[in-house]
């Protein structure tokens, strides 16, 4: 008899994002005149830039010569690709990376779950809450957790709670744990964590001999020139921390899928014999038995984004958003709203009005106002109370949802 993976019974609530969609569509469904505006999921609304979609064109046509056809390409990634990224992204930050220490994929979501293949179940995690759910319930779905309590804390992990009182920034265990979860630009708060901040960090994990997955997923929208791009530009994180990068939000990959990993060959776990070995090695391993690679044409696209024309239009694109973000940011502060994030991400994570619930704020903006956000409470315990909007919207629908809500909170 064939036996189901119980852990996946241990997850009590449908994923965040469905369960907003079902609501939608029996809003919608009931109410079908109405004119629903969605700053909630994460989807970008822009179209590839011009020079992104060119070389994705011209690599499609490759597949149709007998000369330029290519078929399997490396599991890791092509070598064009990776050193574009390297020489582009890395190098103007003062952070050096081998060839060998980065590996292109088809997202980063893929990449956070995927990335626990690697690491024993007995490992102590720390995750910060609120929290991207992946990372949480990943976790469950492997069986490193037990049940959830009443709270919807997961045993066996260490939650770390953001809050006003911290920033949104975590403070470090008081117990020692093996992996540790960042995110910054932080999704959802929007909020982002300084040099100083992050170093603290880095500091524990080589004290502890644990290892920081680093989610840099937004690191684009970074604004503030004092704010690192990446967890490497921090003393003493190759030893301790793999990154996740992704080319959904930053050039409008989210139907085309691609992301990248870096694992510094400098990683390193313990065997059950006590004796050190590289997680490079054993990623390595993991992505040329269960992964094909990221298709010639996406790749092709991807590099295009580092080139010089091809990065003045996608950042075009990024400023586009991040003007978004600034609208919906100071038309909801005219209105009384305590508003967080926005600046170096284009999430704008907001106080919910006289302390309502999460979920009821979430039914109010879709009923009376037609606008569907993100409840705080979706990304975890420490989320309620507060409320999700996304920039990725188009300019006008943006202005008019804010103007919506200004009306609406009068």
């Amino acid at each position: 008899m064939a036996k189901i993976n119980d852990n996946y019974l241990k997850l009590k609530a449908g994923y965040l994002f469905p369960e907003i969609g079902r609501r939608v569509r029996e809003f919608a469904a009931a109410n079908p005149d109405a004119k629903v505006i969605r700053l909630g999921i994460g989807d970008v609304t822009r179209p590839l830039a011009p020079a992104v979609l060119k070389a994705f064109h011209a690599a499609v046509d490759d597949l149709a010569t007998t000369d330029q056809f290519a078929g399997y390409g490396p599991e890791q990634g092509y070598d064009w690709l990776i050193n574009a990224i390297i020489e582009k992204s890395y190098k103007p930050l003062g952070v050096e990376l081998k060839t060998e220490e980065m590996f292109i994929s088809d997202g980063s979501k893929c990449d956070c779950a995927n990335i626990l293949d690697i690491f024993a179940l007995d490992n102590v995690v720390a995750i910060g809450d609120p929290v991207y759910p992946v990372y949480n319930d990943t976790n469950v779905m492997i069986g490193r957790t037990g049940e959830a309590n009443d709270k919807g804390y997961y045993e066996n992990i260490v939650y770390m709670p953001c809050n006003e009182a911290n920033n949104f920034i975590p403070a470090l265990p008081t117990q020692k744990v093996d992996i540790i979860y960042l995110c910054f630009p932080n999704n959802p708060t929007g909020t982002v964590a300084s040099k100083a901040e992050l170093k603290k960090w880095v500091d524990y994990a080589n004290a502890n001999d644990a290892v920081i997955f680093f989610d840099a997923a937004y690191e684009a929208f970074i604004t503030n020139p004092d704010i690192p791009h990446s967890i490497y530009e921090i003393e003493g994180a190759k030893k301790c921390a793999i990154e996740f990068r992704s080319f959904s939000k930053t050039a409008g990959f989210t139907g085309v899928r691609c992301g990248l990993v870096v694992v510094p060959e400098e990683v390193m776990g313990t065997m059950a014999s006590g004796e050190k070995y590289s997680f490079n090695k054993l990623w390595l391993r993991r992505t040329t038995t269960k992964f094909n690679g990221a298709s010639y044409p996406v790749q092709r696209a991807a590099a295009a984004v580092y080139s010089d024309e091809g990065w003045k239009q996608t950042k075009e694109i990024i400023d586009y958003y991040m003007e978004n973000a600034r609208i919906i940011r100071e038309g909801l502060t005219e209105a009384g709203v305590t508003i967080f994030g926005g600046v170096d991400a284009p999430y704008i994570w907001l106080k919910t009005p006289g302390g309502m619930s999460s979920w009821d704020f979430f039914d109010k903006l879709l009923n009376e106002c037609n606008v569907v956000g993100t409840p705080g409470s979706g990304f975890g315990p420490s989320g309620e109370g507060y409320f999700r909007l996304s920039a990725f919207g188009h300019r006008e629908n943006v202005i008019e949802a804010v103007e919506r809500i200004k009306k609406n909170l009068k």
